[in-house]
């Protein structure tokens, strides 16, 4: 049968109780991070699914916020039953952002269980090893991935840059028509500094998964002042959605953007169908959402089980892929088969899964990505 699905939200000063279950129910507790449409997710296509084949279980859905702020809401509400030493906590699957994830494995708050479930195995990006610089292999299970690429009016621009060498001879021969936000005004624009970095000064893989070393920051000086340079030549924009509405406007003919965010606009019809998507060498980051488990969840083998539906290909591929044009927490091999050609066709045809698992890279860990954003201040911003 099926059984009702409860919303319960998050105060501001922190988790709210959870409701108490009718006689005879079990409440499966799914804790969010993230925005609205996250939660909406869960609550309006996750829950029901599971409902469906397990009767007696509700799912109650417990939104948190979204940004790293929503993450750590889960973080202390978690942290706190541990110190309180809690025998079962009231938390059984959590959504939470990569930086957390690697937090709380670190601070002995998640179980490890991904060799448990069957969709385990069907994980390929480093994403689901490493989280920033922390070990979190077998703790995690990506949700999805939200990348970051170079937008481009192909109407305009018929060979688009494929590194990050080429943009800077592309910018010097077209002045002011590619435009990024800086690092104020969105991630857009601090991921394409981040790739910046990996491409002139430390490479991705010592700033996202490397003990921390200060004397790293020595290499990216030169980097910092040919950006200074580069940035002579651009466009600025207002935020994420302001490039988008630059490029619409013909104001500008390239920038950095969120991969969802693009095909969402495209699919409205908010930018023409002459833009397309172009991920260059080295790389630029993007980041995961993971499903973790806490370590003394309630319902241990309901959670397994609810995170292995939702990371099954035909959920991968109708939930995530076609609801939200993200890209799949599996690997996409395992997807495409779920999925009509125009979808698939969509997402992937510019941006191959080859190139998600070549050129998709993480955010630095913590430290690196504070000096990066102070090293910008300092050095190019003056």
């Amino acid at each position: 049968m099926f059984t009702r699905t409860s919303i319960a939200v998050f105060a501001a000063i922190g988790l709210t109780s959870v409701i108490s279950a009718a006689h005879g129910e079990t409440v499966l507790n799914v804790a969010s991070a993230g925005s609205q449409n996250m939660v909406d997710y869960v609550k309006t296509y996750l829950a029901p699914k599971f409902e469906a084949t397990h009767p007696g279980v509700t799912i109650n859905v417990i939104g948190t916020g979204p940004g790293d702020a929503g993450s750590q809401k889960i973080y202390e509400k978690l942290s706190a039953q541990k110190d309180s030493n809690q025998p079962t906590w009231d938390i059984d699957v959590a959504v939470v952002h990569q930086k957390m994830g690697g937090e709380m494995v670190k601070d002995d708050l998640l179980a490890k269980y991904r060799s448990q479930i069957d969709t385990g195995k069907l994980v390929s990006r480093d994403s689901a090893k490493n989280a920033l610089g922390t070990n979190v292999n077998g703790y995690v299970m990506p949700m999805f991935h939200s990348q970051t690429a170079i937008a481009y009016n192909s109407d305009f621009v018929k060979h688009p840059p494929t590194s990050y060498n080429q943009l800077v001879t592309w910018t010097q021969q077209h002045p002011k028509a590619f435009g990024y936000n800086g690092i104020k005004n969105g991630m857009s624009g601090v991921s394409f500094v981040t790739g910046w970095i990996y491409a002139y000064g430390t490479n991705a893989k010592t700033l996202s998964s490397e003990p921390y070393n200060k004397a790293n920051e020595a290499n990216w000086k030169s980097a910092f002042a040919k950006l200074k340079a580069f940035n002579k030549n651009v466009t600025f924009t207002p935020g994420n959605a302001g490039t988008l509405d630059m490029l619409n406007r013909g104001e500008i003919f390239m920038g950095p953007v969120w991969v969802d965010m693009f095909y969402s606009w495209k699919a409205q019809g908010k930018i023409p169908p002459s833009m397309k998507l172009s991920l260059i060498a080295p790389g630029m980051p993007g980041q995961p959402m993971y499903y973790v488990i806490p370590k003394k969840a309630a319902h241990p083998e309901l959670a397994r089980q609810f995170i292995e539906l939702a990371t099954s290909p035909e959920v991968q591929a109708q939930g995530i892929v076609k609801r939200f044009n993200w890209y799949p927490g599996i690997d996409a091999k395992y997807v495409k088969s779920k999925l009509d050609k125009a979808t698939w066709d969509r997402l992937f045809a510019e941006i191959t899964p080859e190139d998600l698992s070549k050129y998709g890279k993480s955010f630095p860990i913590a430290q690196y990505f504070d000096d990066i954003k102070e090293g910008y201040e300092r050095q190019v911003s003056n």
